[in-house]
């Protein structure tokens, strides 16, 4: 089991300082991987027409996970940094390739690029993205990234991609693992068929839960679930008494990673009331589980 940490983007700042220090912390811990959100853009939800229905608004604040993990990959030798998730379907293709290629290249191989289709039309509108077939243009952009990623040039005809005899460099260096997020069976089937793990962001219940969805769709797609990867993210506001039971239930259901997010969730009271105490709860959380690492 690898235990990982949460990157607390509401309430961290942006003191390139704190940021550094928070992830030296949590590397020097024995963490295994920082996990980053992404949103380019928030929205008011005020006055919308369908509703927005997700937890963010303009007042939450976000780093651009690329650019934040290129500036980790700087400050730290050995952390694994992934997203959880990028909104894929919102963003370029080519352009995503090209980014995720140079990160793994200048951290020495260290990306996990998990990936979604996030809920927000408004950010999608703004970005000149079509919300409305987000999910068969994501299934079509993890295919072409992977080719993008292995060929010095490709020639390629989508649904929505046209490639003419062009392609990235430098490419990377190995096979860069994309995980998928979400919460629906939609997703859970989606992954099962093309990604290499899924991250799991609802509640422990709903997740463990969720696990056997997931696993179930692997053998439908003719897959070996043990092959598959499993991740899920664990509360700090749990509280120590329930820390080791949650990590343990994670290692008996077979998961290969767990993160710990300190950052209040949306809806549910405030959360730390400084980056430092952020970097404290690092701390303090890695006391509780740090001998359940492998």
């Amino acid at each position: 089991m690898k235990i990982g940490t949460v990157f607390p983007h509401q309430e961290i700042g942006d003191d390139p300082a704190l940021l550094r220090d928070w992830a030296q912390t949590a590397e020097g811990l024995g963490y295994s991987h920082i996990l980053a959100y992404d949103h380019v853009l928030g929205a008011v939800h005020e006055g919308r027409q369908p509703k927005l229905l997700g937890p963010y608004t303009e007042r939450d604040p976000f780093h651009e996970p690329f650019v934040l993990f290129g500036y980790f990959a700087a400050c730290t030798t050995r952390i694994e940094l992934t997203t959880g998730v990028l909104v894929l379907p919102q963003r370029q293709t080519a352009l995503v390739a090209k980014q995720a290629a140079q990160l793994d290249l200048l951290s020495g191989g260290r990306l996990r690029l998990g990936v979604g289709t996030g809920w927000n039309y408004v950010e999608y509108d703004s970005l000149n993205e079509d919300f409305r077939n987000r999910g068969r243009r994501q299934e079509e952009q993890v295919a072409l990234l992977r080719k993008l990623w292995a060929d010095d040039v490709l020639d390629y005809r989508g649904d929505f991609h046209r490639i003419d005899r062009a392609g990235i460099s430098p490419l990377p260096k190995r096979r860069i693992p994309i995980w998928f997020g979400g919460f629906s069976p939609v997703a859970f089937k989606r992954a099962a068929r093309l990604g290499d793990g899924f991250i799991f962001g609802s509640g422990q219940r709903q997740n463990l839960a969720a696990v056997a969805e997931v696993r179930t769709a692997l053998r439908q797609a003719g897959r070996v679930p043990d092959a598959f990867g499993i991740e899920a993210l664990l509360n700090y506001q749990s509280g120590p008494e329930r820390w080791r039971e949650q990590v343990q239930a994670w290692v008996d259901a077979g998961a290969d990673y767990v993160a710990m997010r300190a950052m209040a969730l949306p809806g549910q009271g405030d959360g730390l009331e400084s980056p430092q105490a952020h970097i404290d709860a690092l701390q303090e959380y890695w006391r509780v589980v740090g001998d359940l690492a492998d």
